[in-house]
């Protein structure tokens, strides 16, 4: 136990020599600068407000310029379709024949009725000239004479009945071979040759579509009219004169029709079923690429927007709070900025509120950032290029660096085991006492 009592203050002297070592060299550690986190770099793009074309976007759906039901106008029997179904007929195009047969027969008719009217006609006529010199001299009666003058008017009336009847027949023959009034797409036919045809709303034959020009209508809901009037009359907006629009059509593959066209009808009075105002625009149609009742995107443009603010739409990104972006601000650190956003400009977002000119907004890099981290910023302009030079901070944030955490873990450590061998060196000694005085 005598050896024990000898190690022990070597051991007490060795372990406090070298908790000072390690302090001094903590303290030393200290002393030198804290690790810092490199500046993250990302791409910004500078606020330059600008006159900007407001494009208004609806969904449509075209319908025919003039839309023509194609009836029977006379009873008769359907005998022949002379048109392809589904096809582009022109104008005058005979598209059915019925059975004229009846009404070559009520044409001549007619003809034999109006002949008869005028021989007897001739006849008054001749009646009337011979009275009237007899009538001169007293030869005849005076009512010889209006009886003559009678004939002869009556006759003249019933040659006219008779010419009437004689153009009701030709009209009749003439429905019986049925043209197309216009240029178009014709529809299926609704009746089959040999079918007994009837005037009316089972005449029903086919309908022919006129495809050039073609009309694309869409609507315009209420509270969308107010508020171009409430930015119209803030400056916010600006229309064309005379609210010239034009109009611009993409189809359902994305690809955007080569003609455009004018609005040519708007509805004055809202529709209580739907709450929109219905418009209406037409476009020329050459080639028959529109067909009624495809459904369309309509663009409407003309409208133009001063001193817009756009940013891409990268650049704007959604929180809890709504949306916002990252500003570079004078230190070369990032900021977040809450933003309103409005319509779209190709790959652009308006900027109702929150941005100013001149202010540089981060497009590329956004989800490395955080309030306050140091950036180096490469700027691009407008069309997305950058400038050869980056700029960034030299003095990023110091953070605690991992060795200086290492340290501190040892000491603790080192501190917890002196005192466990002060407290087994301080209960020992009383005991090792005892025995030395038993000897």
């Amino acid at each position: 136990m005598a050896s024990t009592r000898k190690v022990l203050p070597w051991m007490f002297a060795f372990l406090a020599v070298g908790l000072t070592v390690l302090l001094l060299c903590g303290c030393s550690q200290q002393e030198q600068p804290l690790a810092v986190a490199p500046a993250v770099p990302v791409t910004a793009q500078r606020v330059v407000p600008a006159d900007t074309p407001i494009v208004f976007e609806f969904v449509g759906q075209t319908e025919s310029s003039r839309q023509v039901e194609i009836r029977a106008r006379v009873e008769g029997f359907l005998e022949k379709i002379a048109y392809k179904e589904g096809t582009l007929v022109q104008e005058d195009q005979v598209l059915f024949r019925m059975d004229s047969k009846p009404f070559d027969a009520a044409l001549q008719q007619a003809r034999g009725e109006l002949a008869l009217q005028q021989a007897r006609l001739e006849t008054a006529v001749a009646n009337l000239r011979r009275i009237k010199p007899l009538a001169a001299r007293n030869a005849v009666s005076r009512k010889d004479l209006d009886d003559a003058s009678g004939n002869e008017k009556a006759a003249r009336a019933a040659v006219l009945a008779a010419q009437g009847a004689v153009r009701v027949a030709e009209l009749n023959l003439g429905y019986t071979t049925i043209k197309s009034p216009v240029t178009g797409l014709a529809s299926k036919t609704a009746q089959q040759e040999g079918s007994f045809l009837t005037p009316g709303s089972e005449g029903l034959l086919t309908y022919v579509a006129r495809l050039d020009p073609i009309w694309v209508s869409f609507s315009i809901s209420e509270n969308e009219m107010l508020g171009y009037r409430s930015q119209e009359k803030k400056g916010i907006l600006r229309l064309p004169p005379r609210k010239d629009f034009e109009v611009e059509v993409v189809l359902a593959d994305g690809s955007v029709f080569p003609h455009r066209g004018r609005i040519s009808f708007a509805e004055p009075s809202l529709s209580t079923e739907t709450g929109t105002f219905l418009v209406r625009a037409e476009l020329a149609n050459p080639n028959g690429q529109l067909r009624p009742g495809q459904f369309v995107r309509v663009r409407v443009i003309g409208a133009l927007q001063p001193k817009a603010v756009l940013v891409p739409q990268r650049a704007v990104q959604e929180g809890s709070k709504g949306a916002f972006v990252w500003v570079v601000n004078a230190e070369q650190k990032a900021v977040l900025r809450a933003v309103e956003a409005g319509r779209w400009y190709q790959d652009q977002w308006f900027i109702d509120k929150g941005l100013k000119a001149g202010d540089l907004v981060v497009v590329d890099g956004v989800l490395k950032l955080r309030p306050g981290v140091a950036v180096q910023v490469s700027e691009v302009d407008d069309g997305g290029k950058a400038d050869a030079a980056p700029k960034g901070s030299s003095t990023p944030a110091p953070v605690k660096g991992d060795d200086q955490a290492q340290l501190e873990e040892r000491l603790r450590r080192l501190e917890g085991v002196v005192q466990s061998l002060a407290e087994e060196q301080t209960g020992a000694s009383p005991a090792a006492g005892a025995v030395e005085g038993q000897r």
